[in-house]
Protein backbone atom coordinates (compact mmCIF):
# COMPACT_ATOMS: atom_id res chain seq x y z
CA UNK A 1 0.00 0.00 0.00
CA UNK A 2 1.36 3.43 -0.98
CA UNK A 3 2.36 5.65 1.95
CA UNK A 4 0.02 8.66 2.21
CA UNK A 5 1.47 12.08 1.41
CA UNK A 6 0.00 14.48 3.96
CA UNK A 7 -0.35 18.01 2.58
CA UNK A 8 -1.44 20.84 4.88
CA UNK A 9 -3.59 23.61 3.38
CA UNK A 10 -5.46 26.61 4.78
CA UNK A 11 -8.24 26.54 2.17
CA UNK A 12 -9.40 23.60 0.05
CA UNK A 13 -7.08 23.38 -2.97
CA UNK A 14 -9.09 23.41 -6.18
CA UNK A 15 -5.83 22.84 -8.06
CA UNK A 16 -5.05 19.66 -6.10
CA UNK A 17 -8.61 18.37 -6.40
CA UNK A 18 -8.67 19.08 -10.12
CA UNK A 19 -5.37 17.24 -10.51
CA UNK A 20 -6.87 14.25 -8.72
CA UNK A 21 -9.92 14.29 -11.01
CA UNK A 22 -7.63 14.42 -14.06
CA UNK A 23 -5.51 11.53 -12.80
CA UNK A 24 -2.43 13.73 -12.40
CA UNK A 25 -2.40 13.75 -8.58
CA UNK A 26 -2.36 10.29 -7.06
CA UNK A 27 -4.90 8.98 -4.54
CA UNK A 28 -2.13 8.76 -1.94
CA UNK A 29 -2.12 12.58 -1.61
CA UNK A 30 -4.21 13.55 1.42
CA UNK A 31 -5.24 17.19 1.89
CA UNK A 32 -5.24 18.20 5.56
CA UNK A 33 -6.98 21.40 6.70
CA UNK A 34 -4.84 23.51 9.06
CA UNK A 35 -6.25 26.30 11.25
CA UNK A 36 -3.28 28.71 11.12
CA UNK A 37 0.28 29.10 9.88
CA UNK A 38 1.85 28.23 13.28
CA UNK A 39 -0.22 25.04 13.38
CA UNK A 40 0.78 24.21 9.80
CA UNK A 41 4.49 24.59 10.45
CA UNK A 42 4.36 22.86 13.83
CA UNK A 43 2.97 19.84 11.97
CA UNK A 44 5.49 20.16 9.14
CA UNK A 45 8.49 20.44 11.47
CA UNK A 46 7.28 17.49 13.57
CA UNK A 47 6.74 15.25 10.55
CA UNK A 48 2.95 15.10 10.82
CA UNK A 49 2.80 16.81 7.42
CA UNK A 50 4.97 15.89 4.42
CA UNK A 51 4.32 19.10 2.51
CA UNK A 52 2.37 22.32 2.79
CA UNK A 53 0.51 24.67 0.48
CA UNK A 54 1.43 27.96 2.13
CA UNK A 55 2.58 31.54 1.75
CA UNK A 56 6.26 31.92 0.81
CA UNK A 57 6.59 34.34 3.73
CA UNK A 58 5.87 31.46 6.09
CA UNK A 59 8.83 29.61 4.61
CA UNK A 60 10.97 32.70 5.24
CA UNK A 61 9.79 32.93 8.84
CA UNK A 62 10.27 29.29 9.75
CA UNK A 63 13.64 29.03 7.99
CA UNK A 64 15.34 32.30 8.94
CA UNK A 65 13.50 33.97 11.87
CA UNK A 66 14.00 32.34 15.31
CA UNK A 67 11.44 34.73 16.77
CA UNK A 68 8.60 33.22 14.72
CA UNK A 69 5.45 32.11 16.59
CA UNK A 70 6.91 28.64 17.24
CA UNK A 71 10.27 29.94 18.42
CA UNK A 72 12.13 27.45 16.22
CA UNK A 73 13.40 27.17 12.66
CA UNK A 74 14.09 24.29 10.30
CA UNK A 75 15.26 23.33 6.83
CA UNK A 76 11.97 24.31 5.20
CA UNK A 77 12.18 25.05 1.49
CA UNK A 78 10.04 26.32 -1.37
CA UNK A 79 9.67 23.38 -3.76
CA UNK A 80 7.58 25.19 -6.38
CA UNK A 81 5.36 28.21 -6.92
CA UNK A 82 1.62 27.60 -7.24
CA UNK A 83 -0.13 30.94 -7.74
CA UNK A 84 0.28 34.72 -7.62
CA UNK A 85 -2.24 35.41 -4.89
CA UNK A 86 -5.56 34.44 -6.51
CA UNK A 87 -7.07 37.85 -5.94
CA UNK A 88 -5.50 38.57 -2.56
CA UNK A 89 -7.01 41.86 -1.40
CA UNK A 90 -8.17 43.79 1.63
CA UNK A 91 -11.93 43.45 2.17
CA UNK A 92 -14.16 45.49 4.42
CA UNK A 93 -17.35 44.29 6.09
CA UNK A 94 -20.66 44.55 4.28
CA UNK A 95 -22.06 48.06 4.66
CA UNK A 96 -18.68 49.77 4.87
CA UNK A 97 -18.69 52.99 2.85
CA UNK A 98 -15.06 54.12 3.15
CA UNK A 99 -11.69 52.94 4.47
CA UNK A 100 -11.76 55.80 6.99
CA UNK A 101 -14.46 53.89 8.88
CA UNK A 102 -11.85 51.26 9.80
CA UNK A 103 -10.16 53.64 12.27
CA UNK A 104 -10.35 52.06 15.70
CA UNK A 105 -11.91 48.88 14.30
CA UNK A 106 -10.79 45.25 14.70
CA UNK A 107 -8.81 43.97 11.69
CA UNK A 108 -8.39 40.23 11.22
CA UNK A 109 -5.07 38.53 10.42
CA UNK A 110 -3.76 34.97 10.54
CA UNK A 111 -0.99 36.06 12.91
CA UNK A 112 0.39 39.63 13.01
CA UNK A 113 3.94 38.77 11.89
CA UNK A 114 3.09 36.94 8.67
CA UNK A 115 2.91 37.47 4.92
CA UNK A 116 -0.77 38.20 4.38
CA UNK A 117 -0.69 40.49 7.43
CA UNK A 118 2.22 42.42 5.87
CA UNK A 119 0.22 42.80 2.64
CA UNK A 120 -2.68 44.04 4.77
CA UNK A 121 -0.50 46.65 6.49
CA UNK A 122 0.70 47.88 3.09
CA UNK A 123 -2.89 48.12 1.84
CA UNK A 124 -3.99 50.03 4.93
CA UNK A 125 -0.97 52.34 4.62
CA UNK A 126 -2.00 53.12 1.04
CA UNK A 127 -5.48 53.96 2.34
CA UNK A 128 -4.08 56.36 4.95
CA UNK A 129 -4.36 54.09 8.01
CA UNK A 130 -1.19 53.53 10.06
CA UNK A 131 -0.41 50.98 12.78
CA UNK A 132 -2.15 52.21 15.90
CA UNK A 133 -5.12 53.52 13.92
CA UNK A 134 -6.75 50.07 14.13
CA UNK A 135 -6.73 46.96 16.36
CA UNK A 136 -5.53 43.50 15.30
CA UNK A 137 -7.09 40.10 15.99
CA UNK A 138 -5.32 36.79 15.25
CA UNK A 139 -8.10 34.78 13.60
CA UNK A 140 -6.20 32.06 11.75
CA UNK A 141 -6.74 30.74 8.23
CA UNK A 142 -8.57 32.42 5.37
CA UNK A 143 -11.85 30.48 5.85
CA UNK A 144 -11.90 31.53 9.50
CA UNK A 145 -11.26 35.17 8.61
CA UNK A 146 -14.00 35.11 5.97
CA UNK A 147 -16.46 33.80 8.54
CA UNK A 148 -15.41 36.51 10.99
CA UNK A 149 -15.81 39.24 8.37
CA UNK A 150 -19.33 38.11 7.47
CA UNK A 151 -20.50 37.61 11.07
CA UNK A 152 -19.12 40.77 12.65
CA UNK A 153 -15.95 39.25 14.12
CA UNK A 154 -13.77 41.81 12.34
CA UNK A 155 -14.24 44.89 10.20
CA UNK A 156 -11.68 44.00 7.51
CA UNK A 157 -9.22 41.28 6.52
CA UNK A 158 -7.19 39.93 3.59
CA UNK A 159 -9.00 37.35 1.47
CA UNK A 160 -8.22 35.35 -1.67
CA UNK A 161 -8.58 31.94 -3.33
CA UNK A 162 -12.36 32.06 -3.70
CA UNK A 163 -13.00 33.44 -0.21
CA UNK A 164 -12.75 36.91 -1.76
CA UNK A 165 -15.43 36.04 -4.32
CA UNK A 166 -17.74 34.63 -1.65
CA UNK A 167 -17.21 37.81 0.37
CA UNK A 168 -18.22 39.94 -2.62
CA UNK A 169 -21.34 37.82 -3.11
CA UNK A 170 -22.23 38.57 0.52
CA UNK A 171 -21.74 42.32 0.13
CA UNK A 172 -18.17 42.77 1.42
CA UNK A 173 -16.23 45.67 -0.08
CA UNK A 174 -12.89 45.27 -1.87
CA UNK A 175 -10.68 48.11 -0.62
CA UNK A 176 -7.19 47.46 -2.03
CA UNK A 177 -5.18 44.69 -3.64
CA UNK A 178 -1.86 43.15 -2.65
CA UNK A 179 1.31 44.64 -4.16
CA UNK A 180 2.61 43.11 -7.38
CA UNK A 181 4.48 41.13 -8.50
CA UNK A 182 3.37 38.76 -5.78
CA UNK A 183 3.63 35.08 -4.96
CA UNK A 184 0.63 33.82 -3.04
CA UNK A 185 1.03 30.06 -2.61
CA UNK A 186 3.97 27.68 -2.80
CA UNK A 187 4.58 24.00 -2.20
CA UNK A 188 6.86 23.76 0.82
CA UNK A 189 8.64 20.79 2.40
CA UNK A 190 11.15 20.04 5.13
CA UNK A 191 14.53 19.21 3.60
CA UNK A 192 15.01 17.51 0.25
CA UNK A 193 11.73 15.72 -0.41
CA UNK A 194 11.32 13.66 -3.60
CA UNK A 195 7.66 13.13 -2.69
CA UNK A 196 7.05 16.89 -2.45
CA UNK A 197 8.86 17.41 -5.76
CA UNK A 198 6.59 14.81 -7.33
CA UNK A 199 3.52 16.61 -5.98
CA UNK A 200 4.88 19.92 -7.30
CA UNK A 201 5.39 18.43 -10.75
CA UNK A 202 1.84 17.04 -10.75
CA UNK A 203 0.38 20.40 -9.68
CA UNK A 204 2.37 22.21 -12.38
CA UNK A 205 1.04 19.80 -15.00
CA UNK A 206 -2.47 20.36 -13.65
CA UNK A 207 -1.96 24.12 -13.88
CA UNK A 208 -0.82 23.85 -17.50
CA UNK A 209 -3.89 21.76 -18.33
CA UNK A 210 -6.18 24.33 -16.70
CA UNK A 211 -4.53 27.26 -18.43
CA UNK A 212 -4.77 25.41 -21.73
CA UNK A 213 -8.55 25.14 -21.31
CA UNK A 214 -8.52 21.39 -20.78
CA UNK A 215 -10.30 21.26 -17.43
CA UNK A 216 -12.87 24.07 -17.33
CA UNK A 217 -15.84 21.97 -16.25
CA UNK A 218 -13.81 20.14 -13.61
CA UNK A 219 -12.45 23.37 -12.12
CA UNK A 220 -15.88 25.00 -11.94
CA UNK A 221 -17.37 21.89 -10.35
CA UNK A 222 -14.57 21.55 -7.79
CA UNK A 223 -14.58 25.28 -6.97
CA UNK A 224 -18.34 25.23 -6.42
CA UNK A 225 -18.13 22.21 -4.11
CA UNK A 226 -14.90 22.88 -2.22
CA UNK A 227 -15.23 26.66 -1.82
CA UNK A 228 -19.04 26.78 -1.62
CA UNK A 229 -19.33 29.13 -4.60
CA UNK A 230 -22.38 29.80 -6.73
CA UNK A 231 -22.05 28.46 -10.31
CA UNK A 232 -21.48 31.95 -11.74
CA UNK A 233 -18.95 32.72 -9.01
CA UNK A 234 -17.14 29.43 -9.66
CA UNK A 235 -16.86 30.50 -13.31
CA UNK A 236 -15.26 33.76 -12.11
CA UNK A 237 -12.84 31.68 -10.06
CA UNK A 238 -11.85 29.77 -13.21
CA UNK A 239 -11.12 33.05 -14.98
CA UNK A 240 -9.06 34.19 -11.98
CA UNK A 241 -6.81 31.13 -12.37
CA UNK A 242 -5.88 32.36 -15.84
CA UNK A 243 -5.02 35.92 -14.77
CA UNK A 244 -1.27 36.37 -15.50
CA UNK A 245 -0.84 38.72 -12.53
CA UNK A 246 -2.89 36.81 -9.97
CA UNK A 247 -3.44 33.27 -11.22
CA UNK A 248 -1.60 29.99 -11.58
CA UNK A 249 2.16 29.70 -12.12
CA UNK A 250 2.32 27.09 -14.89
CA UNK A 251 6.05 26.39 -14.75
CA UNK A 252 6.30 26.29 -10.96
CA UNK A 253 9.11 28.85 -10.89
CA UNK A 254 9.43 30.98 -7.77
CA UNK A 255 10.71 34.09 -9.56
CA UNK A 256 13.05 36.58 -7.95
CA UNK A 257 10.91 39.74 -8.46
CA UNK A 258 7.90 38.18 -6.72
CA UNK A 259 10.01 36.80 -3.88
CA UNK A 260 11.64 40.21 -3.54
CA UNK A 261 8.18 41.72 -2.96
CA UNK A 262 7.54 39.19 -0.19
CA UNK A 263 10.93 39.83 1.42
CA UNK A 264 10.50 43.60 1.10
CA UNK A 265 7.15 43.50 2.91
CA UNK A 266 8.66 41.44 5.74
CA UNK A 267 11.58 43.83 6.08
CA UNK A 268 9.22 46.81 6.14
CA UNK A 269 6.62 45.49 8.56
CA UNK A 270 8.08 42.48 10.37
CA UNK A 271 11.20 40.66 11.47
CA UNK A 272 13.74 39.68 8.84
CA UNK A 273 17.46 38.88 8.98
CA UNK A 274 19.94 40.65 6.74
CA UNK A 275 21.54 39.03 3.74
CA UNK A 276 20.43 37.41 0.51
CA UNK A 277 17.60 35.18 1.69
CA UNK A 278 16.86 33.85 -1.80
CA UNK A 279 20.41 32.52 -2.07
CA UNK A 280 20.27 31.20 1.49
CA UNK A 281 18.56 27.92 0.71
CA UNK A 282 15.02 29.28 0.54
CA UNK A 283 14.33 27.50 -2.76
CA UNK A 284 14.76 23.74 -3.07
CA UNK A 285 17.64 22.98 -5.43
CA UNK A 286 17.54 19.32 -6.52
CA UNK A 287 20.59 17.86 -8.21
CA UNK A 288 18.60 17.01 -11.33
CA UNK A 289 17.77 20.01 -13.53
CA UNK A 290 14.36 20.98 -14.74
CA UNK A 291 12.56 20.34 -11.46
CA UNK A 292 9.81 22.75 -10.33
CA UNK A 293 10.91 25.65 -8.18
CA UNK A 294 14.00 26.60 -10.18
Amino acid sequence: MTQPLMVGAFSPSVLLRTGRRLGLVGPEVAEVAVPSSPAQFRALLSGELDAALTSPDNVLAYRFVPGNPLGRTGDVRIVSAVDRGLGLALYGRPGLTSAAELAGELIGVDVPDSGYAFALYAALDALGLRPGDYRLASLGSTPRRLEALLTGGCAATMLNAGADLRAEDEGAIRLAGAPRPYLGTVVCALGASPAARGLAAALSETARTILGGGADDVVVDEAAKALRLRPDTAARYLRRLGDPGAGLVADGRADVPSLSTIIGLRRRYGTAPAGDLIAGGLIDDPDAGGEPGR
